[in-house]
């Protein structure tokens, strides 16, 4: 695992980021605000932790801190300069391989949202059709995974 750590953090666009030529709009001693690119909408923008890191859990307290109070000042930009609503989204999945689409470096998607925009049309109103109510037992049993008792 530890070479493929390597593997991916010396192909990672966020930690090779040229100032000069990006899309960097923000910048904090631990973090970066970078417009998108690939884009999913107008004014998509990514937090990105300076360090290579590929999971919250691997951040520093300090850089936890800025990533989430820079995640609620551009949530908040967001909301007041272009849109009505603000969907933000993390996704850790080892299991992809790294492409334009997916980089195995932390970073959390704000992506400004409007009633039945684009993405909701093309997409996510089909989402309704695989959503299903909890059962007891999936309750149950999840709630006891997940309880401070089995960490």
């Amino acid at each position: 695992m530890e070479n493929m750590d390597l593997k991916y953090k010396s192909n990672c666009p966020f930690c090779d980021i040229n100032k000069e030529r990006t899309r960097i709009i923000d910048e904090g001693l631990y973090v970066r605000i970078i417009l998108s690119n690939p884009r999913l909408m107008y004014g998509h923008l990514l937090v990105v932790p300076k360090r290579h890191v590929e999971r919250m859990s691997e951040l520093y307290e300090e850089e936890r801190s800025e990533l989430i109070s820079k995640v609620i000042e551009f949530q908040e930009k967001i909301l007041n300069l272009l849109a009505n609503g603000c969907d933000l989204r993390q996704n850790y999945r080892p299991f992809q391989n790294q492409t334009n689409l997916k980089v195995y470096h932390l970073h959390i998607h704000l992506q400004p949202r409007e009633l039945e925009d684009e993405l909701y049309s093309e997409c996510q109103r089909f989402e309704t059709q695989i959503f299903s109510e909890l059962k007891t037992e999936e309750k149950e049993k999840l709630s006891k995974l997940f309880s401070d008792k089995n960490q």
